[in-house]
């Protein structure tokens, strides 16, 4: 299923939340919409799964307008942050409900729901209430819940949010399994941009109801189009400067693994030296502004260093 989404704008109390939204993504893709708080990256994909109307444009699925569309009839599955999984009834029932509401037989539906268990390895769960569940076992039921009805369209808003680091790995792992397995095309919501970098096929980066960049994660890790976009990727994220440290004008910017240290005719003083378990980021502070290296060796804080720029991105200038 391909999704095309053109020209979409929303407004609450006169606030642009979406100005233009423009997006298109192919069938079996792996779609990651990455953006801060407030971004209108939530917004925007209600408005696909047709739980809130634009105020103008077109949602398209398989060429199809879908705008007016009630979500109930678009074939997509959806995960939210908070699972809303119904308390009082077991996750059996839970994973019923889809099925029933489209009309699937008791007999096909015993199947669906044991199939999908065993995959998703909550079939000793079946008997349980959402609240006797951990919040992993809660995850995988709304994924559960969402893949049996074996949706077109897989839109999950923020779904690992409430996982604990360990947690989000493995269900970074089972998701992408799920997804390439039956070539489900995916749009994934999140702040975390680990999350987005691990999961994408594309991404969009999206602020303030703009997207400012579409591309693969290598394509936006290695070739940011904006100083927004370069301070928001990456971890540390590219340190922005004046290009006249290096010569050129404009705001340049440099990723840490793009700075060797010791040796360079450019100096700088170290203001803080963090432990990153294999190495150290090393902050050196300039006459105007900072820039992060990598170390193997810690740096005591107030040492003058010298180093050398490998690698860098122009921002604004002469090219």
């Amino acid at each position: 299923m391909s999704l095309e989404v053109n020209d979409i704008i929303k407004a609450f109390n006169k606030k642009m939340i979406l100005d233009k939204i423009t997006l298109k993504v192919e069938k079996g893709e792996f779609f990651v919409i990455l953006g801060p708080s407030g971004s209108g990256k939530t917004t925007l994909l209600r408005i696909i799964a047709g739980l809130e109307k634009p105020d103008d444009g077109k949602i398209i699925i398989d060429g199809k307008d879908v705008t007016t569309l009630p979500s109930g009839k678009r074939n997509i599955g959806m995960v939210f942050q908070n699972y809303a999984l119904y308390p009082s009834k077991k996750v059996r029932e839970n994973l019923y409900l889809p099925l029933e509401s489209v009309g699937v037989t008791k007999e096909e539906a015993i199947k669906k729901i044991e199939f999908i268990s065993r995959r998703l390895g909550i079939e000793n769960l079946l008997d349980r209430f959402p609240s006797e569940l951990s919040g992993g076992q809660q995850q995988r039921v709304a994924l559960a819940r969402a893949l049996v009805r074996t949706p077109k369209l897989f839109l999950m808003d923020e779904p690992l949010s409430n996982l604990d680091a360990p947690q989000r790995v493995s269900a970074r792992k089972l998701i992408k399994e799920i997804q390439e397995e039956y070539s489900i095309t995916s749009i994934y919501v999140t702040h975390d941009q680990t999350e987005a970098m691990a999961l994408a096929d594309r991404m969009c980066i999206i602020d303030q109801g703009k997207i400012l960049q579409i591309g693969t994660p290598e394509e936006i890790y290695e070739n940011p189009n904006s100083e927004e976009v370069a301070s928001f990727i990456g971890n540390p994220p590219m340190s922005i400067i004046d290009g006249k440290i290096l010569g050129i004008d404009g705001a340049v910017g440099i990723r840490a693994e793009d700075v060797k240290l010791e040796g360079g005719q450019l100096k700088g003083r170290v203001a803080d030296c963090e432990f990153m378990g294999d190495r150290y980021l090393i902050h050196i502070h300039l006459e105007n502004g900072e820039i992060r290296a990598f170390s193997k060796n810690k740096i005591k804080e107030g040492s003058d260093v010298s180093f050398e720029v490998l690698r860098f991105k122009q921002f604004g200038g002469k090219s």
